[in-house]
This record gives structure tokens, C-alpha cells and sequence, in this order.
């Protein structure tokens, strides 16, 4: 597809500095590349009247996922994001494009995560690793300010629990958290739509529930839930 047939074809998402376009039928997103020439895994490089995108692959990014699945989340340019779970630093570089006047404080616990994480945010100013366990806050509250959304994808048991911790000390009144459900990790023999319920019941004491979303075909027994602080 020409970069002329492209461009007709993006549709501004909430998500600033992001794009759906349709290719041949398909829905895909694209983010502008906040360090151009620079691939973080293996995303496609498009240009676009002289912009670079990244392709975001919704295979490997559960917020991919969550958006084309038609979440209404909204990133701003200007928000700081706490991204509890940052791994290799796949999704974290994406979020990075999108929050090109925030900043992306990003905790994994991981030694060898945090090479690659720290790999990718040497070429972002605005992504910051840190080496940490999300299930304590108390580790890092003197590097992460009052945040406008925190973003978990861990793989503990009481992921409700440490989304909590964590908002009652970063996230702003209003807030958003988009807490990624690992339904499997939590309780890996039971119904994992029952096991997610469970854990949206654990957050209504801070939070109001706005949406969850079943994450497949992209995300097997992944549950994504988007909610805001009151």
C-alpha cells in the first residue's frame, strides 16, 4: 500500500500520537516513533509524509490488543504513566510514543528484563527503568511522582492487590488504571472469567470499574479491565 493510499486511511484513535489504518480489510495501529530508525522488536518501520510509524503488533502488546478491541482508554501527550511489568519494554516503548511530554516510569523486577528494558529507553528520553518489585511501592515512591494512569501486566497472584497499593500511592484522584488480568496466574484451574470477576470485586474498593474486556483471540484467559480512581 502506497504512503498516499496509507494516509487516507488513518483514523486518529484517543490515543494521541496513534492511528488505526486498514490494510487490505484488517484493523492495525500504528504509533509515531519517538526514536526514528530504531526497532524495539520486530515492528514493521512505515513512512508517512516524511513521519516514521511503528507498527504495534496486538500479538505482543496487550494495550494493542485492548485498543482494537475497542476499549475507549484515552493517553494523552502530556500524562505520566506507571507501568508496573515493563519486561523487555515492548509495550513501554509504544506508551513512550504516545506520551511525548510525560514521562513513562517503568518498574520490572527482572535483571535480565531490565537489560533489554534499559537497552530500549536509552534512546527515549521519557522512558525510565526501574528495577523493582511492584508488589512494593514503597521501593520506588521517591522516583515516581503523582501519576494519571498506571498500567500492570504482572504475573503474581494478587494482582488486584498491588494495583491497589500502587494507586493509593502514585495515582492521581481520577485516575486511570488499565490492570491486565493474567487469569492463569492467579488461579490456574479455575474458570478464568469467574477468577477476573474476582478480581474486578477486590478493586471496587478504590476504583469505578468503567469497562473489561476479554483479550482474545490476541491473549489467551488475559482479562484487560479499565478503571478509574474515586
Amino acid at each position: 500500500m502506497s504512503e498516499t493510499i496509507l494516509q487516507d486511511c488513518l483514523i486518529e484513535t484517543g490515543l494521541d500520537n496513534s492511528f488505526f489504518f486498514i490494510s487490505e480489510g484488517s484493523k492495525r495501529i500504528i504509533t509515531k516513533n519517538l526514536a526514528p530508525g530504531i526497532r524495539v522488536y520486530d515492528e514493521k518501520l512505515i513512512n508517512i509524509e516524511k513521519e516514521e510509524y511503528r507498527t504495534w503488533n496486538p500479538f505482543r502488546s496487550k494495550l494493542a490488543a485492548l485498543v482494537i478491541k475497542g476499549s475507549s482508554i484515552t493517553i494523552k501527550k502530556n500524562y505520566n504513566v506507571l507501568y508496573l511489568g515493563a519486561a523487555n519494554g515492548t509495550t513501554p516503548s509504544h506508551v513512550s510514543d504516545i506520551v511525548t511530554v510525560g514521562t513513562v516510569f517503568a518498574v520490572e523486577f527482572s535483571p535480565r528484563a531490565m537489560k533489554d528494558l534499559i537497552n530500549v529507553a536509552s534512546s527515549r528520553m521519557n522512558l525510565v527503568p526501574i528495577l523493582s518489585d511492584a508488589a512494593n511501592p514503597e521501593s520506588y515512591q521517591n522516583m515516581v511522582p503523582g501519576v494519571d494512569i498506571i498500567y500492570q501486566d504482572v504475573a503474581q497472584r494478587d494482582q488486584a492487590g498491588i494495583a491497589i497499593r500502587n494507586a493509593k500511592f502514585f495515582l492521581k484522584k481520577d485516575g486511570i488504571l488499565v490492570l491486565m488480568i493474567k487469569a492463569r496466574s492467579i488461579d490456574s484451574t479455575g474458570d478464568p472469567q469467574d477468577v477476573a470477576d474476582m478480581e474486578v470485586r477486590k478493586l471496587e474498593r478504590i476504583f469505578k470499574v468503567k469497562e473489561m474486556v476479554n483479550l482474545e483471540p490476541f491473549h489467551c484467559d488475559h482479562f484487560a479491565v479499565v478503571a478509574q480512581k474515586i
